[in-house]
């Protein structure tokens, strides 16, 4: 599941719900709770997987971020290897996370949801911290 939309559906969530009470597995993108936006924060994937985790009793198993068989897959199909890659993000509970259990350097950019007092909220830091990607571009 991909909950990113600002179309939600009732008969959709509906659907999934029911589908999974019937044995369906129950795998989403990300535990993203929420998104950025230019109003503000968006529901993400993981407030909808939590409505439907909420009405079926099962919790979903996330395929992308932060599972490092996500980051992994993308480096061997890159032909990459994590000592010489780098994940750059915005959130520290998804991004830096999936890179740091993948073995990678980590980028948190401060233009997202994550600002610099949520950083000591974690037991885990970042490689680096920017403001924002375009302080990169030079390193790139």
């Amino acid at each position: 599941m991909r909950g990113e939309t600002r179309t939600y559906s009732f008969e959709a969530l509906t659907k999934a719900i029911r589908l999974i009470n019937a044995g369906a597995r129950f795998i989403c993108t990300n535990p993203d709770e929420t998104g950025p936006s230019a109003e503000g924060p968006l529901p993400a994937t993981g407030s909808v997987a939590a409505l439907i985790t909420k009405a079926t009793g099962r919790d979903p198993y996330f395929a992308g971020k932060p599972n490092p068989l996500m980051m992994r897959t993308g480096l061997n199909a890159i032909g990459a290897h994590s000592e010489t890659s780098a994940m750059i993000g915005d959130r520290m509970d998804t991004d830096v996370l999936a890179g740091l259990e993948a073995g990678m350097e980590t980028f948190l950019v401060l233009t997202g949801l994550t600002g610099p007092a949520d950083v000591d909220r974690y037991p885990f830091r970042p490689s680096t911290i920017v403001d924002s990607i375009a302080d990169l571009v030079e390193r790139i």
